[in-house]
């Protein structure tokens, strides 16, 4: 890197053993770390459950996905940018920065369609405007969060902390549907996200207060244009997945004008990345095998998981009649075998330094819950649904942290921060795409479905606005309502059959990880060798 910088004497980075004054480091600052991953992480399962009140109120079903997605692709676009800034100017201030601009994007999105702001004639788009600005913040938590962890602990010993992170995101998991639930149906869906305003508070004063992280005198030059391209790019592909056969027919101009502003913006980037001093995304990263393998491996994840589980809520408060609360519950399953699984998996590698075979289970484990899941119609009953979901949560919780330790361990010390953003950005992009194109595919269903049962009176059902919130649909006529039911569940039912395709390549790709000792273990003690850099280089 061209970048120089002096660090403090005293704090010269991870060592090949954990000391006790290290350990209670961490301790100090681990509960400010833990509140923002439970911040980023209750807010995607909070408002997920309130998304069908969101529609009823606000209107635009065809629109919901893009709720979604706008978060979803704030967050992938910002991921990069927050984690080569993270690395060059500190990660503190970076971090407090990236909470402020969430809590900014959450005090918009529950005022959306609101009063104050202009009344709903606008609230779904507004709603969608602010939910990418939150996600712009959001891509700072996460990344941020595992880099300072990076800092501060070797990646041998890495396995027992990043099992308490994958606790809390399970926990999040957990507790956001039900705070979800709750809210929704005893207070109002604009507090889905005005509770992220007192948990943001308590995390910003922790980490001003606790957080301590060397200081750095550098001389940088951050690479906005690659920035640019990329943003510029991303967005393209996505807005492909989500207009194209939907909105636009796919040779449509529109369609073809975002293929060729992507193609251009990519090989742009490409090729604005190999001559930056301070590249983005440093393309040399990709020659390490396991760093690419994971990259793939966490775009299919998040395409897969994020992409298929955000119709979930759906199906349940609509097709099994689920309150808002109710469907929080029924997410249990699911979370709490990730939990477990999670906490198992991080004792096991800290105790045996071996992970390969845990991103093969995991890849298997949930292809085999997406193939019980796209067998779902509208008589299946909630424990069937539960079972389902807890072998896809089994699937979730080996690949979770596991994908981002091999990422932090592929890489020099140096280039921690960035690794930790890549492995998010190419989580996020998963997502973005697996959202946008899975609403795609609902919507396109969901049209056909009721348009054959249903005729004309199921086209009144799906056109632009239309509202499907349980009370909506109990007033409709039993024909109608069966019928419409049935379309949503067939709908859902095709979403998890397509997220089998990518699920299925997880563990094809697991198996070809080359299995590198972890820095911080007996195998890497004193001078380092292989493909990762000696722990002690630091940033």
């Amino acid at each position: 890197m061209s970048a120089t910088e002096t660090a403090p004497t005293t704090d010269t980075g991870p060592t090949t053993e954990a000391a006790p004054g290290r350990r209670r480091e961490v301790m100090v600052v681990l509960p400010g770390l833990l509140l923002a991953m439970l911040l980023a992480m209750l807010d995607n399962m909070i408002v997920g459950t309130a998304m069908p009140r969101i529609v009823g109120e606000l209107g635009g079903l065809s629109h919901l996905s893009w709720v979604v997605t706008a978060y979803v692709l704030g967050t992938t676009v910002s991921t990069p940018i927050w984690g080569k800034i993270g690395d060059l100017y500190g990660r503190k201030t970076i971090f407090l920065v990236s909470i402020l601009i969430f809590l900014v994007g959450s005090a918009l999105c529950g005022m959306a369609g609101s009063d104050v702001i202009g009344g709903t004639h606008n609230g779904m788009n507004e709603l969608i405007a602010f939910r990418a600005l939150q996600g712009l913040g959001a891509g700072g938590l996460m990344v941020t969060a595992f880099a300072i962890i990076g800092d501060l602990v070797p990646p041998r010993e890495r396995g027992r902390y990043q099992g308490m992170m994958a606790a809390v995101m399970s926990l999040a998991m957990i507790a956001g549907p039900l705070v979800g639930g709750f809210i929704t149906d005893h207070l109002s869906w604009r507090w889905a996200f005005y509770v992220n305003l007192p948990v943001g508070a308590i995390t910003l004063v922790l980490l001003a207060v606790k957080l301590h992280l060397p200081k750095y005198r550098t001389e940088h030059r951050i690479d906005w244009l690659g920035a640019g391209l990329l943003a510029v790019g991303i967005t393209a592909l996505v807005l492909i997945t989500t207009w194209g056969g939907n909105q636009y027919a796919w040779r449509s101009a529109q369609i073809l004008g975002l293929a060729a502003v992507a193609t251009v913006s990519l090989v742009a980037f490409a090729l604005v990345e190999r001559r930056a001093p301070e590249p983005i995304l440093p393309l040399n990263l990709f020659t390490n095998r396991n760093f690419s393998l994971v990259s793939a491996i966490g775009f299919l994840l998040g395409f897969a998981m994020f992409g298929a589980i955000n119709f979930l809520p759906l199906y349940q408060q609509t097709v099994q009649g689920a309150s808002a609360t109710n469907s929080g519950l029924l997410l249990l399953p699911m979370m709490l075998a990730a939990m477990v699984v999670s906490l198992f998996v991080g004792r096991v590698i800290t105790r045996s330094g071996r992970y390969k075979v845990f991103p093969v289970i995991g890849g298997v484990g949930m292809a085999v819950g997406m193939s019980l899941l796209s067998l779902q119609d509208a008589g299946t009953s909630r424990l069937q649904t539960g079972v389902f979901i807890a072998v896809l949560g089994l699937g979730m919780g080996f690949l979770m942290q596991t994908t981002m330790l091999i990422a932090q361990n592929s890489v020099e010390q140096k280039d921690l921060g960035v690794s930790s953003s890549a492995a998010t950005f190419f989580r996020s992009i998963g997502g973005a795409f697996g959202v946008s194109l899975f609403g795609a595919i609902f919507n396109h269903q969901f049209a056909t479905e009721i348009a054959d049962k249903l005729g004309a009176a199921g086209a009144q059902l799906t056109r632009a606005g239309a509202r499907l919130d349980p009370a909506t649909l109990k007033a409709l006529p039993a024909p109608i309502r069966h019928g419409l039911l049935e379309s949503m569940a067939n709908s859902v039912s095709a979403v998890f059959g397509w997220a089998i395709l990518f699920a299925a390549v997880v563990p094809v790709l697991a198996i070809l990880i080359k299995e590198v000792p972890l820095r911080g273990g007996p195998e890497t003690a004193g001078a380092e060798s292989g493909e990762p850099a000696a722990a002690g280089q630091r940033r």
